[in-house]
């Protein structure tokens, strides 16, 4: 055999892995116990080569996925893997994002029936080291902290929840009940999380299991070189694409409404300069880190970088760690988009990382006007819950996000409802959440006209209305409260988002992120952001052209 596959057989082999990770993915979904979970599907899972490179993802949660490289790394830095271990981590800056995702990282070593031969480089396999790793991260419900569901409006990371190192819940196979009983000894709802903690082994479990099914069906050099292979593939086509962007410096900014704690719009500022088939973009002149906790870590800022730069290519590329190889990214240590210890961070995750893929399309914009859509709603929407339900006498917590508007584009009008950018998560059915928790959902219904107007139009936001059947602990952190998601060739912004409580008959406009006590009977109701137009509305004021009928 040659030590190159031909183009079949690479096409096999990123479908082989693109399949694994998305069984993987099947795996945590069907055996999690949380809503979030099981329901909402707010988990990702990968495949890694042996030096903890990424090699395929299921198509999961954008932010999850191209920060978990550096969860890999930093498992593979902190600990000696040996066959059976599992590493856990969430710990923000020792390689996690925000509290609440919880990854769990297996290494995968050569077993007995690993065949000697078949190999197109000759690689061996002595000496103990692990062929592949296989991750997966999960958004567990409640992490501890001070408020129910861990997404509290804080000011220190030390609120947010328990801080978990790279450490091993696993070894050689056994469950570390030690470190199990320390985790559940900080949570609110330890059944829910055992269970979910449980469901992430078995998803590595399954992976593991195939990837050992196709080293023992090609061999152990096959598999690695197609790995390798696949990330060169990546690489080219993210040169090719730049190669087509007009040489050249492209900046924007645009900004948070706040950080929770002051009124003081949150900037974020990026420069992307274009040279050839290569790219460096640069976050430099962005805001301090903040004392509220939308703070972003660098495998935040590195993700959304990620998921723009692969957007932009018009193919179906394989989202490994190729794409990064041509782009270099500056994000100043201190700053919102690479936060320290012990800044707080969990609206970083969620909310900063939106803005950052507002601000990177909006800085391409003027070099691929025919291929950047207008700012989608720009915010996750984030809302916790928690408190004793008193169904059980036992605490319960729940987490969930409000899809929004979708931007328009030079195609066609934005889609309405729906999830977009860094999240890619679905909702919670009204029977689940009524089911699982002590509330009534009293609305839940598109936000009519709040998509910005042009030749296509924004898709519209949300309304969706929580009644609280005992009194409870919510938080919400979200954001284009107060700037609006803009248009692009002239077409208008959508509409901000709201945050209201109807308490007593009463309405109280709430800010964009809060933490406070609900009372039996009050009504939370989130009104999520339309998504901008594109291009000047038309001159009767008609609709734009509309999506195609499906």
């Amino acid at each position: 055999m040659t030590d190159h596959l031909d183009p079949i057989q690479l096409e096999i082999f990123k479908s082989l892995f693109a399949a694994i990770a998305e069984e993987m993915g099947v795996t945590l979904r069907r055996t999690a116990f949380s809503p979030n979970i099981k329901e909402r599907r707010d988990y990702s899972c990968a495949v890694f080569d042996g030096a903890g490179n990424l090699v395929a993802q299921g198509d999961h949660m954008p932010v999850h996925l191209g920060s978990m490289p550096l969860s890999v790394r930093a498992a593979v830095d902190a600990v000696r893997f040996e066959p059976g271990d599992v590493v856990i981590l969430n710990d923000p800056y020792e390689g996690g994002t925000h509290l609440p995702d919880v990854t769990m990282v297996s290494a995968v070593f050569a077993d007995e029936a690993t065949p000697a031969g078949g190999s197109i480089t000759g690689q061996s396999t002595a000496g103990g080291r692990p062929l592949f790793y296989v991750a997966n991260r999960a958004h567990h419900a409640d992490i501890g902290g001070m408020a129910a569901g861990s997404m509290p409006l804080s000011t220190e990371i030390f609120q947010e929840g328990v801080r978990i190192p790279p450490i091993k819940l696993y070894e050689r196979g056994q469950l570390n009940q030690s470190v199990m009983r320390l985790i559940l000894a900080n949570v609110r709802t330890p059944h829910e999380r055992e269970g979910d903690l449980t469901a992430q082994l078995a998803a590595n479990r399954t992976g593991e299991r195939r990837l050992h099914e196709m080293v023992r069906k090609y061999g152990v050099g096959v598999v690695t070189t197609a790995m390798r292979e696949l990330q060169a593939y990546a690489e080219r086509m993210v040169r090719r694409r730049l190669e087509t962007i007009p040489d050249g410096i492209y900046t924007a900014v645009d900004y948070l409404d706040d950080d929770g704690i002051t009124d003081e719009p949150v900037e974020i500022r990026v420069t992307i300069t274009i040279a050839g088939d290569s790219a460096v973009v640069d976050f430099s002149g962005s805001s301090p880190q903040t004392r509220g906790n939308v703070n972003a870590v660098f495998a935040i800022t590195l993700s959304a970088v990620f998921y723009v730069f692969r957007a932009i290519i018009l193919s179906d590329v394989p989202a490994n760690a190729g794409i990064l190889v041509p782009i270099r990214v500056k994000a100043p240590e201190g700053t919102v988009v690479n936060a320290v210890f012990p800044a707080p961070v969990a609206a970083g995750n969620v909310e900063t990382s939106q803005r950052i893929v507002d601000v990177l399309l909006r800085a391409l914009a003027p070099a691929l006007p025919d291929v950047i859509p207008a700012a989608s709603s720009g915010t996750m929407n984030n809302f916790t819950l928690g408190g004793i339900d008193p169904r059980t006498g036992s605490p319960f917590a729940y987490y969930e996000t409000v899809a929004g508007g979708m931007g328009a584009s030079p195609d066609g009008d934005g889609d309405s409802g729906v999830h977009t950018h860094m999240t890619n998560s679905l909702n919670t059915p009204v029977e689940a959440l009524e089911y699982a928790l002590p509330v009534r959902v009293r609305r839940y219904s598109l936000r009519a006209g709040s998509g910005g107007k042009g030749k296509h139009r924004g898709g519209d936001g949300i309304i969706r209305e929580i009644e609280v059947l005992t009194d409870a602990d919510i938080s919400i952190l979200s954001d284009r409260r107060r700037f609006a998601p803009y248009g692009l060739q002239g077409g208008e912004p959508g509409q901000p988002g709201e945050n209201v409580l109807l308490s007593s008959g009463r309405e109280e406009r709430l800010p964009g992120k809060i933490t406070r006590r609900v009372r039996h009977g009050d009504i939370i109701s989130i009104r999520t952001p339309g998504g901008g137009g594109w291009g000047p509305p038309l001159a009767d004021g008609a609709r734009g052209s509309g999506r195609s009928p499906s």
